[in-house]
């Protein structure tokens, strides 16, 4: 019987979000942690025709897909992964599927991680439950000055919603934006230095390429506000995460809300942990049960077009 191996099913979920028993004759088989050594990976996958993948969570680098001749179909959520060599799979006869996305799901978190940290959510909640009462103030939102690093679709979205739900004058950078782009959405556009020295909150909406590894600097922190907070809900490696942390231990500035890491999952006994002026989230800014459903219903619809000849929804590039 075929076996489909689900990857990095984190919250156990992956079974009950999609119909797989539609699937006859495969055997679909779960797992819940997240394995990346090659030689382990290989020896778990090796006897497997089908892989799912989530998202970036597992790399698939050229030597895995060398040393894993049973597989015939390789499924990301998503139809772009940039930790999968898709070119080197096709080599070995693989055929490449992905799913589409849902559009929201990170834009809500987005805003719920900047409404959690200019109103002290988590830390007045573990204040409550030790039995305490009012030990912080928040700041309004109204008003002040949301800086967006990026205004694609996320961007763009969260830009939105800052001027039309809060009132939040919109600035906005990045490498290719232009001034009508800017316009499209009620933004300004201003430069990198002015973006950080003016904005109350900066939040960050880039893909991760060699050209924005490391864009967010320590330069870009120390023009922050000492007043003003700093979310990234795209990828770890945009920031700094050295001079991030330092930021934060030093107190120069309010706080940050962060979901993403350049290691992942984020070890136990990261420093970031023990800070009390960061909110911190495990990468769930698109980890919805309707965004879930949707990635794994498509999943199975890409394994049974698969089965009968046709695929759809393949990966060319």
């Amino acid at each position: 019987m075929p076996k489909i191996a689900i990857l990095d099913d984190y919250a156990k979920s992956a079974l009950d979000m999609a119909d797989w028993g539609s699937l006859a004759g495969f055997q679909p088989v779960s797992f819940d942690d997240n394995l990346v050594e090659h030689d382990a990976l290989v020896d778990r996958l090796k006897d497997f025709e089908v892989v799912c993948a989530m998202r970036e969570r597992t790399p698939f680098p050229a030597a895995v897909f060398e040393r894993l001749p049973k597989l015939k179909l390789f499924i990301t959520s998503g139809m772009r992964n940039k930790s999968v060599d898709f070119a080197a799979a096709r080599r070995q006869g693989v055929v490449c599927c992905g799913t589409e996305t849902s559009g929201t799901s990170t834009t809500e978190h987005t805003w719920a991680l900047i409404l959690a940290t200019a109103r002290h959510v988590p830390h007045d909640h573990m204040v409550m439950r030790q039995g305490g009462w009012q030990t912080r103030m928040a700041f309004d939102l109204a008003g002040k000055t949301l800086g967006c690093v990026g205004l694609g679709r996320l961007g763009s979205a969260v830009a939105k919603i800052g001027a039309s739900a809060f009132g939040m004058k919109v600035i906005a950078w990045s490498q290719n934006l232009t001034a009508e782009r800017c316009a499209e959405v009620g933004a300004e556009l201003v430069s990198k230095e002015e973006l950080f020295a003016r904005s109350d909150v900066v939040t960050i909406h880039l893909l991760l390429s060699d050209r924005t590894t490391g864009l967010v600097g320590a330069g870009d922190l120390a023009r922050m506000k000492p007043g003003a907070i700093l979310v990234n809900t795209s990828r770890g490696p945009i920031v700094d995460e050295a001079a991030l942390l330092e930021t934060l231990r030093a107190r120069r500035i309010r706080a940050a809300a962060i979901d993403v890491f350049s290691k992942e999952p984020l070890p136990a006994d990261d420093p970031v942990r023990s800070l009390d002026n960061v909110v911190l989230t495990p990468h769930i800014g698109y980890a919805t049960e309707d965004t879930f459903r949707l990635f794994y219903g498509q999943m199975v619809e890409d394994i049974a077009a698969w089965a009968n000849g046709s695929p759809v929804r393949t990966i060319d590039g």
